[in-house]
């Protein structure tokens, strides 16, 4: 999509979000920094691409989310798939979140960086009973469930491992989250939850299963929600489920609300905690049970920055290409569905230096491997840093080895100093995680000779 000069000065250069964390110094050649670190510094001493959080980020996001639901006495869990990075999840566990996962690899990440399994709510819609026994064994908070067919297989396994699993039950109010088609989950016809004109007997049905403790109802509507009615809507019809559940006796002493707060990218004006605390302080005044809340990219988009080297700037007939060092498996979402990242030179130039159309791409052999079409830039030379603003989530957490492109690294910034949180992986390491057939390793038999001796 293409832009207008007004558009790129303003918000490439002088409105970049995260909370102040990210900033060009004048004094230092016009450089952006992260908190007093220097990007170009880092790009130096890492390599690009690269992603980079600001810790100070993180927490102002985190405390203005807990401060904003503090009077409902709301749970706070962080829905991790958005950025996995050991040292966030660290971090949050230090400011007290909980945390959402959407597979069982996801418990064991957590609960190594300090949350208690006493501290994770468990959804998804393809639980496999390997997974659901892990969970149950571990303790975990919560399980989300999302069809009868999981209900049913999770009390077998509760049974067996003779527990009871604490759960509750994800119902599809049919709401429409006003955002992209592959972010909605709260509509008839996504794969996610129950139908909520079909969930009654689902709820009567767990109410009686003896390795089940129903807690709960929980609802999600999607993500990068930028409305607050939708919210309000899904949360209305979730709370008058509740109601005639209690009304027909079955008490329910926690409610999930779920995420789905969106952030700023390109001309969104999302709300912000308080208004979403707002809402659901409304809606659920006369509810009494336990509320939680469980945001992801809220809490992470604005804190991180996706650098990347303009390794070749290609004419075309109308336009240039601008090719970079970063591909679609390095950051996927343009890719993925269309999704829209600023991106910035890291050494700003004069607010006249003149702009032109750039097809901004990577070296991936696909045709898809695309960030921007005819985006505005200044003149941006081979060699040239460039920043993708917001990249803080499903940036890395969705990252692939495709085309044996190593996994980047990640850096985390705490005001003065900087640490690589996760090194650039060798591809010799990608390489010797596939061990050979034995048939075919050296000194092995022959793949011919192998099928004769049969």
């Amino acid at each position: 999509m293409a832009q207008d000069k007004e558009d790129v000065m303003t918000h490439s250069m002088d409105c970049i979000p995260g909370d102040g964390a990210f900033s060009y110094v004048s004094y230092n050649d016009n450089t952006l920094f992260v908190d007093q670190v220097s990007v170009k510094k880092i790009a130096q001493e890492v390599g690009t691409p690269f992603y980079v959080y600001s810790q100070r980020a993180l927490e102002f996001s985190y405390e203005e989310c807990a401060q904003a639901f503090e009077p409902l006495g709301a749970g706070i869990f962080y829905a991790m798939k958005a950025n996995h990075n050991q040292s966030v999840l660290k971090i949050f566990a230090r400011l007290g979140a909980g945390v959402d996962i959407v597979s069982i690899g996801e418990a064991y990440r957590a609960i190594a960086a300090g949350i208690s399994a006493s501290r994770i709510i468990y959804s998804g819609v393809g639980k496999t009973a390997d997974e659901l026994t892990k969970a149950l064994e571990l303790g975990i908070y919560q399980i989300n469930v999302e069809s009868a067919n999981e209900l049913e297989l999770l009390n077998e396994v509760a049974l067996r491992v003779g527990r009871r699993a604490p759960v509750a039950l994800r119902v599809n109010p049919d709401v429409d989250a006003k955002t992209l088609r592959g972010t909605t989950t709260g509509k008839k016809g996504n794969k996610f939850g129950i139908d909520i004109t079909d969930a009654l007997p689902i709820f009567e049905r767990a109410a009686t299963l003896p390795g089940i403790a129903l807690v709960g109802i929980a609802v999600h509507i999607g993500s990068q929600i930028t409305e607050l009615q939708p919210f309000r809507l899904a949360y209305m019809r979730t709370v008058e489920y509740w109601k005639m559940l209690r009304d027909r006796g079955i008490v329910l002493p926690r409610l999930d609300l779920g995420g789905g707060l969106g952030v700023w990218y390109q001309n969104e004006s999302p709300a912000r905690f308080q208004s979403w605390a707002d809402v659901i302080s409304e809606v659920t005044q006369d509810v009494d049970a336990e509320l939680s809340v469980a945001p992801g990219r809220a809490l992470v988009a604005h804190a991180g920055l996706m650098v990347a080297t303009a390794v070749y700037n290609k004419r075309g007939n109308d336009r240039g290409f601008l090719i970079l060092d970063a591909g679609m498996n390095d950051l996927a979402r343009p890719s993925l569905y269309g999704a829209y990242h600023h991106i910035v030179p890291v050494e700003r130039q004069a607010n006249e230096a003149p702009v032109e159309p750039f097809d901004i791409v990577g070296p991936v052999c696909e045709s898809t491997d695309a960030f921007a079409a005819a985006r505005l830039m200044p003149p941006t030379r081979d060699g040239d840093l460039v920043a993708f603003l917001s990249a803080g989530a499903y940036g890395s957490s969705m990252s692939s080895t495709y085309n044996t492109r190593p996994l980047i690294p990640e850096v985390l910034v705490r005001e003065t100093v900087y640490a690589v949180v996760r090194p650039r992986q060798p591809v010799a390491a990608m390489i010797e995680s596939e061990p050979l057939a034995s048939w075919l390793e050296d000194g092995g038999m022959p793949v011919g000779m192998r099928n004769n001796a049969q």
